[in-house]
């Protein structure tokens, strides 16, 4: 059986070896949001860019548990609009 990478691994692996197209990423997953309110697209974007960037570095930074962060921006949790703004503004974005 083939294992197969996910699209978001792929996102991850061409922004960890294009980080300067990290700011292009985040200002259109911000106009695709704007447009459709997915917020499930918006957080799971915002997991690899936190990935890229370094989820403990992201953590401490916003004064956060690593679990805080995983947590935060997990497509599973039901964050609080103030923790995922804090994330955004650590990484240098603001929505």
């Amino acid at each position: 059986m083939r294992n197969y990478r996910t699209f978001g691994a792929l996102e991850e692996g061409y922004l960890r070896d294009h980080p300067e197209e990290v700011d292009d990423y985040i200002t259109i997953l911000f106009d695709e949001y704007a447009q459709s309110g997915n917020t499930a697209a918006l957080l799971s974007s915002l997991r690899i860019v936190s990935r890229v960037k370094g989820v403990s570095r992201v953590a401490e930074a916003a004064g956060m548990s690593r679990k805080g962060v995983q947590k935060a921006l997990s497509e599973n949790g039901d964050p609080e609009f103030s923790s995922v703004n804090t994330i955004m503004h650590t990484m240098g974005y603001r929505l």
